[in-house]
């Protein structure tokens, strides 16, 4: 069987590009020691729509992000432009290594 490469949530929370979605999502999932096969089952959709949120592709509709991030275990926050600052301080002061919750 081969072995999942265990992958690390992006650094900065802070959501500027689909590439940092799907970095979290894979981290998720590797962290998780799944295949990207058994993810796209627990998340009710196909192993190419997988793959596309996984590489970042700009083509996924976001409901569908949302379903896989919810079926991993992946939160999205959304806050104020203004307080985006803020709350990056206090979430860097938070240790996200292996995702243990």
């Amino acid at each position: 069987m081969k072995t999942i490469k265990k992958t690390v949530y992006p650094v900065d929370p802070f959501i500027d590009t689909m590439f940092v979605v799907a970095a979290a999502i894979k981290a998720a999932r590797t962290q998780a020691g799944m295949r990207i096969a058994d993810a796209a089952l627990v998340a009710h959709v196909s192993l190419a729509t997988m793959a596309a949120v996984e590489a970042g592709r700009p083509g996924v509709s976001f409901g569908k992000v949302l379903q896989i991030a919810d079926a991993l275990g992946v939160s999205l926050l959304v806050v104020p432009a203004c307080q985006r600052n803020r709350v990056r301080q206090h979430l860097s002061k938070l240790t996200l290594g292996d995702a243990a919750c």
